[in-house]
């Protein structure tokens, strides 16, 4: 086998790491909410219902700012439904999932759960923009944020939250491109509500950061044009755009899906490209960055039929997919991508936290457990904090049916402020190790603090309610640093992470 390389050179960067690049996503869907973060009764749960065990999983993955409450529930949502006595609020029908929302959970129990996380995790607020429009979404800002004195904000402190709930980060709607979602439009319609909504937040708060709608994925019929027309609307009134891209093993093709990333990779450069064009077009100096605020592998073949059958039950086991090595190599590779190009993608949500296509897996009454995802999450937010330095890989390739030769070696480094490099790696080979060797230039390196590597004999190895520790990370042997120049074998398929110092 070839070696692959790449060099290391404090010269050469990409841009910060924002904290917020390792967010999370919690909808009111299937399990997330009712018996994932919120279940009552449960022996670990304290006095507002949200369960230690998984607060304590939360924390331990180190996720930062969280979307809520949707997703495609946001659609439909009433965000007054949310607020109040509890036992006051009205079930209504969920028609994204064909479920019943009893509203137990809502908007100061979701800010709560927050501050019980720490002050690491921020709210970013999804607006409707399907059913509902400008009126609504002020309402919204002026419940949550408005300190006191006019209607709204005093109701919020009669519902028993006298401070501001101090959203900064809101989403102008949820893939309104898509014909699933409730209230549809088209990119012209999109447009101009996204730009009225923006344009009336702003005169409340001036700061607010607003995401608009982008495309629901790159194959939808309409991206590209989607976003053009879109930022054409809202380029001055905007902070970000949206992109989603969800990844799976279409018709057994497994050598294309461990080079997902070569398409998440792509897609966020077309969308720049077009950014930068409305941005040229508009003679606007400003740059809009991307809001990844959604991503993840998802088995979603699967999800039509599931939600099909459903007939409008309370919180029903929906999108549990249970996740593989190689499932988590291939969330590793994503995560990768996206600190790849951290100068413009600055907001990332994994969707989603808890029980839905989700790292952290609970049962009610019973415990809650780490997916195989969990480790490269838990390891990027950990050890991805910084500046990204530019990588080039010289590496073997395959082929794939998707997108041609992609290259074994996926790779990124991120150098903290303390002068130690992280290098995240995914070795893409089923069947053979990788010898990697680093160039290192200028970054005064003298040792491998850690080799961790999540890789298994059995590819697809999981973590279950009855095995709930049968995959974790372990120690690489034989990794070295010597003159400036770092050698290491990578596991076949497999998620590597090495600390130098």
């Amino acid at each position: 086998m070839r070696t692959a390389r790449f060099t290391l050179d404090p010269a050469f960067t990409v841009g910060t790491v924002d904290p917020r690049l390792f967010g999370s996503f919690v909808e009111h869907l299937g399990r997330c909410v009712y018996t994932g973060v919120f279940e009552p009764g449960h022996p670990t749960a304290d006095a507002d219902g949200i369960r230690g065990d998984v607060l304590d999983l939360v924390r331990e993955l180190g996720v930062t700012a969280v979307r809520y409450p949707g997703g495609n529930f946001v659609s439909g949502y009433r965000w007054e439904d949310s607020v109040g006595p509890v036992e006051e609020r009205p079930r209504r029908l969920d028609l994204a999932w064909r479920s019943t929302e009893t509203n137990r959970f809502g908007l100061s129990e979701f800010i709560s759960f927050l501050r019980k996380i720490g002050p690491q995790a921020e709210p970013m607020m999804a607006l409707n923009l399907g059913t509902r429009g400008v009126a609504e979404a002020l309402q919204l800002q002026e419940y949550a944020n408005h300190p006191g004195g006019t209607a709204l904000s005093d109701l919020r402190a009669e519902h028993g939250d006298k401070d501001p709930f101090g959203i900064r980060l809101w989403c102008l709607g949820n893939e309104m491109d898509g014909p699933w979602q409730t209230g549809h439009k088209t990119a012209a319609e999109y447009g101009r509500t996204a730009a009225e909504t923006a344009r009336a937040m702003r005169q409340i708060d001036p700061g607010v950061q607003l995401v608009a709608c982008g495309s629901s994925g790159r194959s939808m019929p309409t991206f590209a044009e989607w976003e053009a027309t879109v930022l054409q609307e809202t380029y001055d009134l905007v902070d970000y755009i949206s992109l989603h891209a969800y990844y799976e093993p279409l018709d057994g093709d497994v050598d294309s899906f461990l080079a997902s990333a070569v398409d998440m990779e792509t897609f966020i450069e077309d969308v720049v490209a077009t950014c930068d064009h409305v941005g040229a077009r508009l003679k606007s100096r400003k740059k809009i960055n991307l809001s990844f605020d959604e991503w993840n592998v998802w088995y979603m073949s699967r999800t039509e039929e599931q939600v099909s059958a459903l007939d409008w039950p309370e919180a029903p086991r929906l999108l549990e997919d249970n996740y593989s090595v190689m499932d988590a190599v291939v969330l590793g590779s994503l995560l990768i991508a996206l600190l790849r190009h951290a100068d413009r993608v600055t907001v990332a949500c994994l969707a989603q936290l808890v029980n839905v296509i989700a790292p952290i897996m609970t049962e009610p009454g019973g415990p809650a457990w780490r997916q195989t995802t969990f480790f490269p999450f838990a390891q990027a937010s950990r050890y991805g904090r910084g500046e990204v330095l530019d990588v080039r890989v010289d590496s073997p390739t395959y082929g794939t049916k998707r997108y041609g030769e992609a290259d074994l070696l996926h790779a990124t480094a991120v150098r903290g402020g303390d002068g130690t490099v992280t290098l995240f790696a995914v070795n893409r080979s089923r069947t053979g190790p990788l010898p990697l060797e680093v160039a290192l230039n200028g970054l005064g390196l003298t040792s491998v603090v850690e080799h961790s590597v999540l890789a298994d004999d059995d590819p697809d190895a999981r973590n279950t309610l009855a095995e709930p520790e049968r995959v974790a990370p372990h120690a690489a042997e034989g990794t070295t640093l010597d003159g400036g120049r770092l050698s290491a074998v990578l596991e076949p398929l497999s998620w590597n992470v090495i600390r130098l110092a």
